[in-house]
């Protein structure tokens, strides 16, 4: 879907965090103002990448310049498929499903973060490890690489909190599928990181070409997966639809509670 409103300041790579920080509070403000479901993985996305940036002035990471660069590849992905989305291009399959359920009604809150998260995770990040270093020294990559986990566990507990807010049958969703925790868990963050991790040492000694191919290959697999969460079955669809009906607020309100 074209939108000549999305703003053209995206179309520019980031080269900073500070650069990342800025492009996704572009998204998140234009989602806002255009209602769009897209806002919800671009809000809870600008708040890992902060928490990431704080880690790097604090000397989290092992190596904070090779973490930033690690950071800003990986977003631009994003970024840039965002972009493409609402100039009429096509990107990556993995976010072309997760685009398209942000247009339905149906999907929760937390699909539509679920949804992201395999594009970006289990997609994108493999391809932006092998991107910040030379093969030779992807493998001093891994300790920062892992601490990126830590990141995300920390800010489990700001999501559910959020999402209490939205869901006024939460209560149903943690007696059916356990807590919004656990259900954020059961998607294994820790597995999707080991196959991302996985197809970083793939594609890293490859040539471009072959890159490509894995990349194409990779990115139908994405793609298929999304079915787990977008489409998860008729007991668990019976719910999500239940759970539905009681979420609070419209598209613009929700984004502002994730924000």
């Amino acid at each position: 879907m074209s939108d000549t409103s999305f703003p053209a300041s995206i179309a520019i790579p980031a080269t900073t965090i500070d650069d990342v920080i800025l492009q996704l509070t572009a998204i998140v403000e234009w989602s806002k103002q255009n209602n769009s479901r897209i806002g919800y993985f671009a809000a809870l996305y600008r708040k890992v990448t902060t928490q990431v940036k704080t880690g790097i002035e604090d000397n989290f990471f092992d190596d904070g310049p090779r973490m930033e660069r690690l950071d800003v590849i990986f977003a631009n992905r994003y970024i840039h498929a965002c972009y493409q989305r609402q100039t009429g291009q096509t990107p990556t399959q993995s976010w072309v499903r997760a685009f398209d359920e942000t247009e339905h009604w149906w999907p929760i809150v937390l699909q539509h973060l679920l949804m992201g998260m395999n594009a970006h995770i289990n997609l994108d990040l493999g391809i932006a490890a092998a991107e910040t270093v030379p093969p030779e020294d992807l493998p001093s990559l891994k300790g920062d690489f892992d601490k990126i986990n830590l990141v995300l566990a920390s800010l489990v507990g700001d999501v559910q909190k959020e999402l209490a807010e939205i869901w006024l049958l939460q209560g149903l969703l943690n007696r059916y599928l356990g807590s919004v925790e656990k259900s954020i868990i059961n998607f294994s963050m820790a597995k999707a990181r080991d196959a991302a991790w996985s197809f970083a040492e793939t594609l890293s000694p490859q040539s471009a070409e072959q890159r490509r191919q894995q990349i194409v290959h990779k990115d139908k697999m994405v793609a298929l997966f999304s079915n787990v969460i977008s489409r998860p079955g008729f007991q668990i669809s019976l719910i999500t639809k239940i759970i539905r009906l009681g979420e609070r607020g419209n598209t613009r309100q929700i984004i502002e509670v994730l924000t």
